[in-house]
């Protein structure tokens, strides 16, 4: 993140100098030092380096978007490095939840969890994404992104439209940690050198060295090496032991696919009324053959059975159907840690109810 405002604070002093540039531009030819070389830069030049957005919301193009458009933009160009649900692939960074986590040995530094400015996510996803076709986003998709990543991380409500009118307006739940550094020896001593300034450069450190670079998955890794090995009884205590509030963080993972207050089906199909309902049978969701299968031979979704489920979704569904791993539409590969799991069933078992 901190690579991301010194990048843009690079950018403004580029465009500080090139505004320079095109004032000395403007006298003659025959007055400039080397009156062969260059031209002055047109309006529409300038204007396409000029697309910064401050945490003022200051430089923000016209446009809007809703967290409904971005997550249909999302699952076509921003997926397939991210994963669907924001939680990442390989190298690519995770997107969503990491709430709580920033003091912990690997924390999880995610759009809700660390970054300072709503702006600061319009800004980079205009200038940087999709990854290998930066730039080709309409403003109207960027801020639809924005709102998609924002309500996946619990900032905004599914029903804000995000434009240049309100970006600059938005709370960050990190916002505070952000400040000047106030200690003496961090402040630069007399004025900048700026030209000869000499002297011999000695690297000090190495992130190798330091062994900072986390290794596939950290603690997530080891927390589901746990959760998977443990057997499914551990998994599935009762519901009044998870936390509901902290359970809504971890249902972040689904919303993109099913609501819980409402019957309409998303990707996945509506929660609401989930306990007690018989597997693969809500009305208007275009359920897989072994969902259906499975419903079929009495499975019906109860504490138990929805936490077997959601730990270990197609592994579960063919345990019921006397195979190693069924065939389902949810992509997701499920919830590792066994207090997110207890968690989640607790959340749902609030929020579903009629």
């Amino acid at each position: 993140m901190f690579v991301l405002v010194k990048r843009i604070a690079i950018m403004r002093i580029v465009l500080a100098a090139l505004a320079v540039f095109v004032t000395v531009g403007s006298v003659t030819a025959a007055e400039r030092q080397y009156p062969g070389v260059g031209r002055d830069a047109t309006p529409a030049e300038i204007q396409s380096w000029d697309i910064d957005v401050r945490p003022d919301g200051k430089g923000a193009p016209p446009g809007h978007g809703t967290p409904s458009d971005g997550e249909r933009v999302y699952l076509v160009k921003c997926a397939s490095c991210h994963g669907e649900f924001g939680e990442g692939g390989g190298r690519y960074p995770v997107l969503i939840g990491g709430f709580g986590t920033l003091k912990h040995q690997r924390p999880e530094k995610t759009i809700g969890s660390y970054w300072p400015y709503a702006s600061t996510v319009f800004d980079y996803i205009k200038r940087a994404m999709p990854f290998g076709n930066a730039q080709s986003l309409s403003n109207d998709e960027v801020y639809a992104l924005t709102a998609f990543l924002l309500f996946m991380n619990d900032i905004i409500t599914e029903d804000t439209s995000i434009s240049a009118a309100n970006i600059g307006t938005i709370e960050m739940p990190n916002k505070i940690n952000f400040f000047d550094d106030p200690r003496p020896d961090a402040q630069p001593k007399g004025d900048p050198c700026m030209k000869d300034c000499g002297g011999p450069i000695k690297v000090t450190g190495s992130a190798r060295k330091l062994d900072v670079t986390p290794e596939t998955g950290g603690d997530a890794v080891e927390e589901g090496a746990a959760a998977s090995s443990a057997p499914v009884e551990t998994q599935v205590a009762a519901a009044s032991s998870g936390d509901a509030q902290a359970g809504r963080s971890v249902f972040n993972k689904c919303k993109a696919c099913h609501l819980v207050d409402s019957a309409k089906n998303r990707v996945g199909p509506g929660l609401k009324d989930l306990f007690g309902r018989a597997a693969g049978t809500h009305d208007g969701f275009k359920y897989s053959k072994d969902m259906m299968a499975a419903g079929d031979k009495g499975l019906v979704w109860t504490d138990e059975t929805v936490a077997a489920f959601v730990a270990d979704p197609k592994g579960y569904l063919g345990e019921q159907l006397g195979k190693s791993r069924a065939n389902t539409r949810m992509a997701f590969a499920g919830v590792r840690s066994e207090k997110d799991v207890l968690d989640l069933i607790a959340y749902l078992k609030e929020a579903t109810q009629p």
